[in-house]
């Protein structure tokens, strides 16, 4: 399989909020918005997610067990700006061994963002790092 994009889509009655709170909060572009199901892109060419309301027989999002990672340029200043927001942050802000700095918030359905900048990796964690394009970033 060729994979040209993948995307999340939450089936949930808080479409309405979540378009609020992404919108107001990340500065979400509204790409598709037929009322029941709203496309969200953040950045020019960035990631999208979708949410919509449950249609028939679909079981709606329990809003439990989701971790969105979301990798910034500048971790501190998003913390701050989230916090000047009003936004409950639910896991502080810290380094982590395993290469990153980051807190984590909840949007209206129950999504854990976890919002960070990668760091250098202890020892102990550069190890897991597999040969791929994609990480670590060369710290030496």
């Amino acid at each position: 399989m060729n994979s040209n994009a993948l995307s999340a889509c939450f089936c949930t009655s808080g479409v309405d909020a979540c378009r609020e709170f992404y919108q107001r909060h990340f500065a979400a572009e509204v790409i598709f918005d037929c009322g029941w199901y709203v496309n969200l892109r953040f950045g020019k060419d960035g990631p999208t997610l979708q949410f919509m309301q449950p249609r028939q027989g679909m079981v709606a999002f329990c809003g439990k067990g989701v971790v969105l990672n979301w990798s910034v340029d500048d971790v501190d200043a998003e913390h701050e700006r989230l916090i000047r927001y009003g936004l409950d942050v639910i896991m502080p802000l810290e380094d982590h061994p395993w290469g990153d700095r980051g807190f984590s918030v909840a949007d209206p359905v129950g999504n854990t963002l976890y919002i960070y900048s990668d760091r250098e990796p202890s020892e102990e964690f550069r190890q897991y790092y597999k040969n791929c394009e994609a990480g670590p970033p060369d710290y030496a």
